[in-house]
């Protein structure tokens, strides 16, 4: 596993290629291999290669992404609908291999400059086996850009197809190991689908899982965003959330034994602080560097961020809001508190509070929250967190997503080892000459 996420900015402008992906359709048409390609020439984009996307239906909906069409690639050209109907009840018409022909002549013109084309769907499913035919045909000739075969779905293991598939040519190209490709599919039983259809060993099929932009998703602002980056909060495994200025009151030097002891159950456990300095007391200056010293003494730089540290001024609530969405549970040790703002906000993000046990956030929280004193032993508080965390299904599956489901930690670990520094290495791993 890769340090952290953003690990994805030590890629930008390495080793850069020309990489197109070809599917029967593009962005903006909507659908789940659409929004998979999409998302994977945009990080191919920002790592600096040169993207091209290659289909019948889209246009071009980025500046750094290269669109072209390709109107005999489609799953619904009426030609290749035509000749499908035909394939279905097993013959082959006079026309395939006229649309072979012609496809192999845009192929080349609209691959020439490449390095790697990534194929996604079409050398597995019988949507337009002219396309397939094609592809097989040019791999391997002098010119052609190194294959990748990306396999969201696959037909020979499929009942729904089943009908529509015959034994020979040009059906088995389905089931066939190209020479000299890569082999790729989105999950464990693909992989073991793929390996059995083919009779391959099951590690020369690469499993890439799909994944979600968390930005995205969860429509963080930019401003937000900056600071996840700079801080990289997204290492944090859980992250405790501090809505609070920083004042004595709140009791943040506990906050930072409970972290430390936690850490002993959760090594990549962290905490962030957003509030600034309480304004109204001069004191809360000596008290910020009060906390920074114990850090210090905790081992807890790096682990434990205050954003005071950042900048002097107040975060807008939608940032506020967007720390909420994604952190992992919200501590507050306060020594006081009037009401308990954070506790609602809390629970309107389904972020669990663990908190003192004061008069206005028992009223708040209910039986509904966790509770602790502020004698409490912060190893006995850090102990019952990591109970609870261990108990929580929503909150492990969170971290397992946020590890292996996020779009730029899945093109670092597995989508950049793709394209192999040379040509040797390539053969190598798919058994070619």
């Amino acid at each position: 596993m890769v340090k952290d996420v953003f690990a994805f900015e030590s890629l930008k402008g390495t080793n850069p290629l020309k990489i197109g992906l070809l599917h029967y359709a593009a962005p903006p048409v909507v659908g789940g291999v659409e929004s998979v390609l999409a998302h994977q020439a945009q990080l191919m984009a920002e790592a600096g290669h040169a993207v091209r996307v290659i289909a019948a239906q889209g246009q071009a909906w980025r500046d750094d992404v290269e669109f072209v069409p390709l109107p005999l690639g489609g799953s619904r050209n009426p030609r290749i609908l035509e000749i499908k109907a035909e394939l279905d009840q097993g013959r082959i018409p006079a026309l395939f291999n006229i649309i072979v022909d012609e496809l192999i002549f845009q192929l080349q013109t609209v691959t020439r400059d490449l390095d790697f084309l990534i194929l996604h769907n079409v050398c597995s499913l019988n949507k337009n086996l002219p396309l397939t035919a094609a592809l097989h045909r040019l791999n391997t000739t002098p010119g052609f850009p190194r294959l990748i075969l990306w396999h969201h779905d696959l037909a020979w293991t499929t009942d729904r197809y089943r009908g529509e598939l015959h034994d020979g040519y040009p059906w088995d190209l389905l089931r066939t190991d190209w020479p000299a490709v890569r082999q790729v599919v989105v999950s464990s039983l693909r992989q073991v689908e793929l390996s059995e259809l083919m009779r391959i060993p099951r590690d020369r099929v690469r499993v890439v899982p799909n994944g979600v932009d968390i930005e995205e998703f969860l429509k963080l602002g930019s401003q937000t965003v900056a600071g996840i980056k700079q801080l990289d909060l997204f290492k944090f495994a859980p992250l405790l959330l501090l809505p609070v200025r920083i004042t004595p009151r709140k009791n943040l030097e506990m906050a930072l034994r409970i972290l430390a002891n936690l850490r002993d159950y959760y090594p990549q456990a962290g905490m962030l602080v957003t509030g600034p300095l309480g304004a109204h007391n001069p004191a809360n200056e000596a008290y910020l560097a009060q906390l920074l010293q114990i850090r210090q003494e905790l081992t807890l730089v790096g682990s434990a961020h205050f954003l005071a540290e950042l900048s002097e001024e107040y975060l807008p609530d939608d940032v506020i809001a967007d720390y909420y969405r994604i952190a992992d549970a919200v501590i507050l040790p306060s020594r006081e508190e009037g009401f308990g703002i954070p506790l609602i906000e809390a629970a309107l993000c389904r972020c669990p509070v663990f908190c003192t046990n004061l008069a206005p956030l028992k009223a708040l929280g209910g039986a509904d929250i966790e509770y602790f004193s502020v004698e409490d032993d912060p190893l006995i508080v850090a102990e019952r967190i990591a109970r609870y965390l261990d108990s929580s299904p929503v909150y492990r599956f969170a971290v397992r997503t946020r590890q292996h489901n996020i779009w730029e930690r899945i093109y670092v670990e597995k989508i950049a080892p793709l394209f192999a520094a040379n040509q040797e290495d390539f053969a190598q791993e798919t058994g070619s000459k």
